[in-house]
């Protein structure tokens, strides 16, 4: 039984890596790219380290998006149940706001008939104001008065994408664990 074995387009580069410069994948759903960036600063420290960067695209409807940037902040910000809930809330209320040099810069959130301007978020006012202290606490929003808040424009956005981007650093060993193997 002799099977075909699909032919692999070579293209030989003997005097570079041609994958330093980075490289894109497409598939049916996604873009996945991969690289070498020296583009990531440590705040603590100002300096500037090479990162080994995978960044994974995927297209979603916008009804897609919307839940996958509210879960995204949600895990980004470990924000509980309610503050969750508040968030997607007053997400609704910005979707529908006015825009003023590409973003909404306030938020009018008066409180009556059992909902945000009259319409229900099932939740009572003293979850939603838990919610809410919640979202100021994290600076999500900020008091201008005290039925206006001022927004955090990348939480807040009426874009088209977003990137949530998650950094994993191996520990540095603990005082402790130095001088445990220096003893032994």
């Amino acid at each position: 039984m002799s099977r075909s074995i699909k032919e692999i387009k070579r293209d030989f580069h003997p005097d570079y890596n041609p994958l330093l410069e980075g490289v894109t994948v497409s598939t049916k759903e996604k873009r996945i790219s991969t690289g070498m960036k020296k583009e990531l600063i440590d705040p603590s420290t100002g300096e500037v380290s090479a990162v080994a960067m995978t960044h994974r695209i995927k297209e979603l409807d916008e009804a897609q998006f919307v839940k996958v940037f509210s879960e995204g902040v949600k895990a980004m910000y470990g924000l509980t149940r309610t503050g969750a809930r508040v968030f997607q809330a007053i997400l609704d209320v910005y979707q529908t706001t006015k825009m003023n040099g590409g973003y909404a810069d306030t938020l009018y959130l008066p409180w009556f008939n059992d909902g945000i301007d009259g319409r229900d978020v099932g939740m009572s006012k003293r979850t939603f104001n838990r919610g809410l202290a919640e979202l100021i606490e994290n600076k999500f929003l900020a008091p201008r008065s005290p039925e206006a808040y001022w927004v955090n424009p990348a939480l807040f956005f009426k874009g088209d994408r977003v990137a949530f981007v998650r950094e994993y650093r191996i520990k540095e060993p603990s005082i402790r664990e130095e001088q445990r193997e220096l003893d032994i």
